[in-house]
């Protein structure tokens, strides 16, 4: 792992060193002997207080972006038949480059490339909209039609608000969330 912990030096006697807060992932005896040197002061007293770690440092996938894996969740045959790679998104046809709930998206779903709208992501997003456990979408042709008759699983109310864009997918759709 890399640079986790945060650490305040202090001298020998116990004072705090002011400025040389460092970050400190895991620290072997060289590299302690090597501070040791350059600082001037003795780091054996922090051998105990380095070993905590953390899992990760960064934060959390914002929504659907290029490369995501997602779940086709419509019943057409492109999307229902096994295959050994899972579905990706390829593009996302906004300006961040970023997929929310609503925006379309071009997967890479074995070996062809399709369109797809975005009806449920795993990341949090404004209050009382769902989470889903999955990154959700339903394959559409390029006039935004959906290409199954079905749509499997719950999809957010908030699409119903943009009833025009998505009145098809919405006709198909049983369960609202």
């Amino acid at each position: 792992m890399c640079v986790l912990q945060s650490v305040l030096f202090q001298d020998p006697c116990g004072a705090e060193l002011p400025g040389i807060g460092l970050w400190i992932g895991w620290i072997t005896r060289v590299q302690m002997a090597l501070l040791n040197r350059q600082l001037g002061l003795s780091l054996t007293h922090l051998s105990g207080t380095v070993i905590q770690r953390h899992l990760s440092i960064t934060g959390a996938c914002q929504a659907i972006q290029k490369l995501t894996r997602v779940r086709v969740v419509d019943n057409s045959s492109l999307g229902n038949t096994p295959y050994h790679r899972p579905p990706k998104c390829i593009h996302v046809y906004n300006k961040t480059g970023v997929g929310k709930v609503g925006d379309k998206i071009l997967l890479a779903i074995k070996g062809e490339k399709k369109k797809a709208l975005i009806v449920g992501h795993k990341m949090p997003g404004p209050t009382m909209t769902p989470r889903f456990d999955s990154n959700n979408v339903v394959l559409i042709d390029d006039n935004g039609n959906p290409l199954g008759t079905r749509i499997k699983t719950p999809i957010p109310y908030s699409l119903r608000q943009r009833e025009g864009e998505f009145s098809k997918i919405l006709a198909i759709a049983h369960n609202f969330v």
